[in-house]
C-alpha cells in the first residue's frame, strides 16, 4: 500500500510502498477515510523534536475498523471510528483519567502517537495499538470529520478550560484563522456567548472569520495598530481570553498587550516565540497556559458537537497521491481550513 513517510529531519516526506500491517494481540486495523495534514507535520520533517524516522505521517485520522487482533472486544468490522491521536502510557493517573496527552510517563515512550513517531493515518490502512484510542464516529463521514481529532479537540481543550471567565460581557481574541483557529471560532460561538474577534494576517482567513459568523476581524500584520484595534472593542477591561494559534513574537507580544486583569493568554502555536514577564505585564491576575491536545472523552465531545451540526470542519479533499503538493501549499499558507487525504 502507498504510505506518506517521514525520512528524517531536513528532508520532505516520501511516497513509498510499504506492507499492509496485520493487526496482533489486543490491536486494531483502520481503513482510513480521511487523514487531516497539519502543520505539525512541517515542523516534524523541520526540526529535529526526537521523533526517529522512518514512519508513516498523519496524526488526524478516521476510517473504518478493518480488523481485530485477538482478545478485542466491543467493536466490530465496519464501525466508523476517528482515531485518539496522542498515545499515552495507558497506565499512569492522567491516562486512566482520559488525558493521554499529559501522560506521566511521555519522556519514557519511544512515540508521542500514530504520525507522530508511529505509523500514522496517510496510507490505506493503520494500525492502532488498542482500542482504548478509538472513538465512535457515529453517521460522520471520516473524510470530513478526521481534522475534528486535532483541529477541533486542541481548541476544545483550551477552550473548556477557560470556559468560566467567558461571560457575555467579554471578548476572546482568537489569532491564527487556519486549520485550529478555524475551528476555535466555531467552538467559541456553539459553547459560550462571548464576543468573538479574529486576528490574522491573512485577509482571506479573516473573510473565512466572517464567513464562520465573526463580527470582528483585526489585521495582525501590525502589532501596534492591531492592539488598538482590539482595545477599541474591549474597552478597558481588555480581552479575557487571547487564544493564539500561531505562536510567533509578534502574536505572543499582542496577546500580552490586549488582555486584561483576571485574564488569560493561551499559546497553543508552535512558532517560537517568548512570554516576556514583569510586574504587570501580563496584567495582575492573567493566567498564561500552553495546553497540548486534549483528553479522549472530550474527543467524544468534539464529535458530538459535530454529529449535532453545531461544528463544521472545513475540509480540503486531496488524493494520498498529492500528498507532497499539499505540503508545499500548507508552507505557503494557502489551504483554507483543513487539507485532508483521502486514500
Amino acid at each position: 500500500m502507498k504510505a506518506v513517510r517521514f525520512v528524517e529531519v531536513g528532508k520532505p516526506a516520501e511516497i513509498v510502498d510499504v506492507p499492509q500491517p496485520t493487526p496482533g494481540p489486543g490491536q486494531v486495523l483502520v481503513k482510513i477515510g480521511g487523514a487531516g495534514v497539519c502543520h505539525s507535520d512541517l515542523h516534524i520533517m523541520d526540526e529535529d523534536l526526537g521523533l526517529k524516522g522512518p514512519f508513516t505521517l498523519g496524526h488526524e485520522n478516521a476510517g473504518w475498523i478493518a480488523g481485530l487482533g485477538q482478545g478485542v472486544e466491543g467493536w466490530k468490522e465496519g464501525d466508523p471510528v476517528a482515531v485518539y491521536g496522542p498515545w499515552g502510557c495507558g497506565r499512569c493517573h492522567t491516562c486512566q483519567t482520559s488525558a493521554e496527552n499529559y501522560c506521566e510517563n511521555h519522556a519514557s515512550l519511544t512515540t508521542m502517537g500514530g504520525g507522530l513517531g508511529s505509523d500514522g493515518g496517510m496510507a490505506d490502512y493503520m494500525l492502532v495499538p488498542s482500542p482504548r484510542l478509538l472513538v465512535p464516529l457515529g453517521k460522520l463521514d471520516p473524510a470530513l470529520a478526521a481534522p475534528l481529532s486535532d483541529a477541533a479537540l486542541t481548541p476544545y481543550h483550551a477552550i473548556k478550560a477557560a470556559l468560566p471567565i467567558l461571560t457575555p460581557d467579554t471578548h476572546v481574541l482568537v489569532i491564527g484563522i487556519g486549520g485550529l483557529g478555524h475551528m476555535a471560532v466555531q467552538l467559541l460561538q456553539a459553547l459560550c456567548a462571548a464576543t468573538v474577534i479574529a486576528g490574522d494576517i491573512d485577509e482571506h482567513k479573516l473573510a473565512h472569520a466572517k464567513e464562520l459568523g465573526v463580527r470582528h476581524t483585526v489585521d495582525t500584520r501590525n502589532v501596534d495598530a492591531a492592539a488598538e484595534a482590539v482595545a477599541k472593542l474591549t474597552g478597558p477591561r481588555g480581552a479575557v481570553l487571547a487564544l493564539d494559534f500561531v505562536g510567533a513574537q509578534p502574536t505572543i507580544d499582542l496577546c500580552v498587550r490586549v488582555v486584561g486583569r483576571n485574564s488569560r493568554i493561551t499559546v497553543v502555536g508552535l512558532g517560537g516565540g517568548t512570554l516576556h514577564y514583569r510586574a504587570n505585564q501580563p496584567p495582575y491576575g492573567c493566567q498564561v497556559t500552553v495546553p497540548y491536545w486534549g483528553s479522549r472523552t472530550e474527543l467524544m465531545e468534539v464529535i458530538a458537537l459535530a454529529g449535532d451540526g453545531r461544528i463544521h470542519p472545513q475540509v480540503e479533499k486531496f488524493p494520498l497521491e498529492k500528498a507532497l503538493d499539499v505540503y508545499s501549499t500548507l508552507r505557503q499558507g494557502g489551504i483554507k481550513g483543513r487539507a485532508v487525504l483521502v486514500p
